[in-house]
């Protein structure tokens, strides 16, 4: 397990810096497979096992690797899918858990709904584009065709605080989830406009 200080959702691509030994250690124990888990630290800097993590999570597969002498790594991953921490085992000398992957396939998504939340994404990342000019957000961002896929991508766009991100991940359903990005791109939106209203900084 790789406990972050960030959420990534499934179908998310980012980028990770492994530099501490024990996760370079990990990226050998995994053998011929590319996949491992990540979650988010909620409490402490992973500074040890006294840190705290969450119970959910997400799988993600590596897609491209570079190494660099020292053994530090920088990789480029995407999110596969979330999972559910059944339990905690020791860390030997990385976080290890018993997982249990959530698979939200059988639940179809409401087509208008989809829609209806991608409006409300694109509105927000417009709107805050115009408050916070250094970091501009594309507003016409392309998509995956496929809905299940394409819920996803919602939830990594949307700008929303870590502890959002978290409750948008912890939810099973995904008509859940797209209420619960809808809601808050609501929410920021009004905020951001009256921001914008007052001259207020961000």
């Amino acid at each position: 397990m790789f406990p972050l200080g960030m959420v990534i959702f499934p179908h998310q691509v980012v980028g990770l810096y492994v530099f501490e030994d024990r996760y370079q250690s990990m990226l050998q124990d995994l053998g011929g497979s590319s996949e491992f888990g990540t979650c988010l630290i909620e409490r402490g800097r992973d500074a040890g096992d006294s840190d705290e993590h969450t119970s959910v999570g997400t799988v993600v597969r590596i897609l491209d690797a570079m190494p660099m002498r020292d053994g530090r790594s920088l990789l480029i991953v995407r999110g596969v899918s979330c999972f559910n921490v059944d339990a905690w085992l020791a860390a030997a000398p990385y976080p290890r858990a018993v997982i249990r992957e959530r698979c939200c396939d059988d639940v179809p998504i409401e087509p208008r709904l989809l829609e209806s939340t991608e409006s409300a994404v694109r509105a927000l990342r417009a709107l805050r584009s115009e408050i916070v000019t250094d970091e501009v957000l594309r507003h016409d961002c392309e998509m995956d065709d496929d809905p299940k896929v394409r819920s996803w991508q919602l939830c990594a766009m949307t700008p929303m605080s870590l502890l959002d991100q978290l409750s948008v991940l912890s939810l099973s359903n995904p008509n859940d989830r797209l209420r619960t990005v809808a809601e808050i791109c609501c929410e920021r939106y009004g905020d951001y406009q009256r921001l914008l209203a007052h001259g207020l900084p961000l």
